[in-house]
């Protein structure tokens, strides 16, 4: 694992500089946001704006890699993100910062497509699960990461989003010294939704949905603490509880996984991020139950999208998972952009703790619907599927269609190997 880490150490800690930036100016928008007077609506549509900038990114990345390369590309983008996250204290409007949130999430969408294919690279078949495995959990470590660089500044000035872009503009100082040119990246076509449902209900229906979750949590999750008037730590501290959680949950998730029926854990997973939900909702201000709310609740959404994906991959064919790939993730974006509409509205009608109640209700209708799949459709036997690989909902269809092949190609090798002894 050593020599592993020594081969990309310096595009992991790029990883993590740009998730610190990244990662304190989404938890600055809510603070930020509830200091101008934003509504939660307005504030929803705000996060949404990030979303679709990402999914487009995913769609239009590659292309303009094909077209001027990976450095071009990765500069540029970081160029513009750097410039779009200080910009935000410029015009405190929400359709101005809407805009910008949509370009910070085409940058970052980019950004990813680029660091993932040159992280690809450095990879072989035998050490692609490990750094794969390395670099999500870099992502997370940032995220949590920038959550105590909130506390050292105030959100009602620009320097904490000056922070922000300083951090991004460092981040690729390692990669870009240490990154050599690679092929274009070639990412597949997204298989269409019809086909991406017929080949796996839950894996589709489920996707979405949580989609939904995740990008409530990671962006409504600031607003919910500024309108129940959480102090800036705090908030900060619940930002980082809702992925916390993914840290120590993923691994036994994981390991679950590949021993029984995972419509059975998905169904457990969903049924216990409603739990939470309905203790964050009847928690009122009482701060630490809401940690706890948020520890779990949050914990499980990052394995329950690994989840998703390595169910999907089982009904499928090694040469169809690239394409199925970037179908789940752009049935995820779509989700992502829905969810904090929703919940912003949701917010804006019932009170801030109607956040809880949609991520409840949320997580309730995943865990229904896979209870109900399990009536539809046999279980695949657990020897016969493919490999659990821990991606989080923040990677690219590059690093989904990676971690899929190799998981499909580790089963084989495992199934081989059993047949053998």
């Amino acid at each position: 694992m050593v020599q592993v880490l020594f081969r990309v150490w310096a595009l992991l800690i790029g990883i993590v500089f740009i998730m610190l930036g990244n990662g304190m100016h989404f938890t600055l928008i809510g603070l930020r946001g509830g200091i101008e007077g934003f509504s939660p609506a307005e504030l929803a549509i705000v996060t949404s704006g990030y979303f679709v900038g990402f999914l487009s990114g995913a769609r239009f990345s590659p292309m303009l890699i094909r077209r001027v390369g990976h450095v071009r590309v990765f500069a540029a983008l970081g160029s513009f993100m750097s410039a779009g996250l200080i910009a935000f204290t410029l015009l405190a409007e929400p359709w101005a910062w809407t805009i910008l949130r949509v370009l910070v999430g085409f940058c970052m969408s980019g950004i990813y497509v680029v660091a993932e294919s040159w992280l690809n690279n450095a990879a072989t078949n035998e050490t692609r699960g490990k750094v794969l495995s390395a670099y999500m959990i870099a992502q997370t470590l940032g995220i949590i990461g920038a959550q105590g660089l909130l506390t050292l500044g105030d959100a009602g000035t620009s320097v904490l989003f000056i922070g922000a872009s300083i951090l991004v503009s460092i981040s690729f100082a390692p990669i870009l010294l240490s990154a050599t040119p690679v092929p274009a990246t070639e990412v597949a076509r997204p298989m269409s939704m019809l086909n991406l449902f017929s080949a796996s209900p839950l894996g589709t229906v489920g996707i979405f949905l949580l989609g939904s979750v995740y990008a409530t949590q990671s962006g409504m999750g600031a607003v919910f603490g500024s309108q129940i008037e959480m102090t800036a730590s705090q908030i900060a501290l619940f930002v980082a509880m809702l992925f916390a959680g993914a840290l120590v949950l993923q691994y036994p998730i994981g390991w679950l996984s590949d021993q029984i029926d995972r419509r059975k854990l998905i169904f457990g997973a969903a049924t216990l991020g409603a739990a939470f939900c309905g203790m964050g909702w009847v928690a009122g201000n009482g701060l630490w139950p809401l940690m706890a709310a948020a520890f779990f609740a949050g914990g499980v959404t990052t394995p329950l999208y690994a989840l998703f994906l390595a169910y999907t991959n089982d009904f499928l064919s090694t040469e169809d998972m690239p394409a199925a790939s970037g179908g789940l993730v752009f049935t995820f974006g779509l989700g992502a952009i829905v969810g904090p509409l929703v919940t912003g509205w949701a917010m804006e009608g019932l009170g801030p703790f109607a956040f809880w109640l949609v991520l409840g209700a949320t997580f309730g209708a995943i865990a229904l619907y896979a209870l109900y799949r399990m009536t539809q459709r046999g279980a695949a036997p657990a020897e016969e599927t493919e490999s659990y690989v821990g991606v989080v909902p923040t990677a690219s269809p590059l690093a989904v269609e990676a971690a899929g092949t190799w998981a499909a190609e580790q089963a084989e090798a495992e199934r081989e190997a059993d047949a053998q002894s």
